[in-house]
């Protein structure tokens, strides 16, 4: 028993928790948030402590998930995308019958048990997904942490999706929601374009986590 303890796969975890979905398509789906710790990149206005993780076993992961209701698994971070051996836990999830949702950044390639990818670019980044990044995802959301119009026409062209979302940048509680409409406004005049779509954290408007 001790050795099959050493040789299960740990990772790293900065919460697990349910609540309902705040932002883009899914706003109001129970879910199970489990936020992975670590990061490929360094946004300075992220809101996510993804380097204040403990290491958990899958044991103790798929307990405290079991131990909730909701039926729906958001895989977040972080970046759940460079977590080693993610696969071996997504197998465990989806052999409960769970239906897994991702929230990545969208450089890397995403793991073959996701049902549903919501990818949120970021435009400090731009020169990265130039290059490479994946190429469909259900949703987009991209932050308005500046001038973001010509990125989120180069994300057209890199990620085809269903759903394309601006969302506004939040810095110590303050959103920057005029700046975000005007721009959604001229992203939404073009012609022969995709629409997209004002996507907030309804989650801290009301006060959930």
């Amino acid at each position: 028993m001790k050795n099959q303890a050493v040789l299960e796969p740990h990772f790293n975890i900065v919460e697990i928790f349910e609540s309902l979905q705040g932002e883009g398509f899914n706003t109001g789906m129970p879910s199970i948030f489990v936020r992975f710790g670590k990061c490929n990149l360094a946004c300075p206005w992220c809101d996510t402590p993804y380097n204040q993780f403990e290491r958990w076993s899958t044991s103790q992961i798929l307990a405290k998930v079991r131990s909730f209701s909701a039926k729906n698994i958001i895989i977040t971070g972080g970046e759940p995308t460079i977590v080693p051996k993610i696969e071996l836990l997504l197998d465990q999830f989806k052999a409960d019958g769970y239906f897994l949702a991702i929230e990545t950044n969208g450089l890397k390639a995403i793991p073959s048990q996701i049902d549903y990818i919501a990818t949120s670019p970021k435009r400090l980044y731009m020169h990265k997904y130039e290059q490479r990044c994946i190429e469909s995802a259900d949703e987009v959301r991209v932050v308005a942490d500046e001038n973001v119009l010509p990125f989120c026409e180069l994300i057209e062209q890199k990620i085809r999706a269903q759903h394309y979302y601006l969302s506004p940048c939040d810095i110590d509680g303050k959103m920057n929601l005029l700046e975000t409409i005007t721009q959604l406004g001229k992203l939404n005049q073009r012609t022969n374009k995709p629409k997209w779509q004002l996507s907030l954290q309804t989650h801290k408007l009301v006060g959930i986590e």
